[in-house]
């Protein structure tokens, strides 16, 4: 094994940025998550499943806000990305709890971010 390595430094995120997101594996994990009912897990179990999310959470927002400070200043589209940011900078700094609700909640706000994330790089319509 060589001694050598590299030290990568990228404050601003630009590498990230061109990474797409993992998608798939999350919005399953969050619609099992949201269809729970009485699990029966134990509390480590529901904190590491919140973490998880907060974890993603956060890197979708990140995405989000990427997207929405690249819209024109007069785009709705912007307006209603930054009401489900302050919600994202919210609610993943609240104290992780290991609960089904906490999970939930968390599950809830990857899926807000998604849906958000999905009208920001959806063509917008022209009108002729």
């Amino acid at each position: 094994m060589s001694g050598t390595y590299t030290v990568l430094h990228d404050p601003h995120g630009l590498i990230e940025a061109q990474l797409p997101l993992d998608r798939a594996p999350y919005e399953v994990l969050v619609t099992a998550v949201l269809a729970w009912t009485d699990p029966h897990l134990e509390p480590r179990d529901y904190e590491q499943i919140a973490l998880q999310l907060t974890g993603h959470a956060r890197a979708v927002a990140t995405d989000v806000r990427r997207h929405a400070a690249a819209l024109p200043k007069n785009d709705s589209r912007g307006a209603l990305a930054e009401v489900v940011l302050r919600e994202a900078d919210g609610r993943p700094s609240a104290p992780l709890e290991r609960t089904v609700r906490c999970a939930q909640n968390r599950a809830c706000l990857v899926r807000a971010l998604y849906t958000r994330l999905d009208r920001l790089t959806e063509p917008v319509p022209t009108t002729t």
